[in-house]
């Protein structure tokens, strides 16, 4: 059992994928915005360019995008969140796959992680999942991640990935560090690295 599955199962249940599903349905239902991943990806490019969602599960970012006119493709490893994401999408391109060993064999303007999927990687494979990443970025292209720094922004007992470590393994991918925001909405990061939450941006290098 994967790190994120176990900590999916502990902390809300067998049914996870379904509860995370029905969790941003009833956010939307009570009139609050649960796309602030997808407004960032807005600021950055206009559609119809090209998204990878890397660790998308149950597609609530990637089914919103692609309804803006992205083109997007939709990545997980957990078959049961992806189960929910072709259920409520059944027209987009889903793809079961490790991101260790991630090979779609194209290219895009722009690849996204969301929902702490940095640090729920397994033990020891940032540096390789950075650089599937990177091959998977087109020239001007980005990688987007959004994960928390501290206890209090990450899931049950998930590991603190230093942002460090996260902006040297894109590094030695060939991506290089750009702006980065303390939220989606893009409010502006603590010199000082006092927020417990952090949304990066590494571009490729020519």
């Amino acid at each position: 059992m994967s790190l994120w599955e176990r900590i999916a199962r502990d902390t809300v249940g067998d049914d996870y994928a379904a509860a995370y599903a029905r969790r941003f349905r009833a956010m939307a239902n009570r009139g609050e915005d649960p796309h602030g991943e997808a407004g960032l990806v807005n600021t950055l490019l206009p559609p119809p360019a090209r998204v990878l969602d890397a660790g998308c599960g149950t597609g609530r970012i990637a089914t919103h995008l692609h309804g803006q006119g992205y083109d997007v493709v939709g990545v997980d490893v957990d078959a049961a969140m992806l189960g929910e994401a072709r259920a409520s999408a059944p027209d987009l391109e889903w793809r079961e796959a490790d991101l260790t060993t991630l090979g779609l064999g194209r290219h895009f303007d722009l690849v996204l992680l969301a929902g702490n999927v940095i640090p729920l990687l397994e033990p020891e494979t940032l540096r390789t999942v950075a650089q599937r990443l990177a091959d998977h970025v087109g020239p001007g292209g980005a990688v987007v991640c959004g994960f928390g720094l501290d206890d209090e922004h990450l899931p049950g007992d998930c590991p603190v990935t230093p942002l460090a470590s996260v902006d040297a393994a894109f590094a030695d991918a060939g991506l290089e560090a750009g702006a980065r925001w303390s939220s989606w909405d893009q409010d502006p990061f603590p010199d000082d690295s006092g927020s417990g939450y952090v949304v990066t941006l590494h571009r490729w290098v020519p």
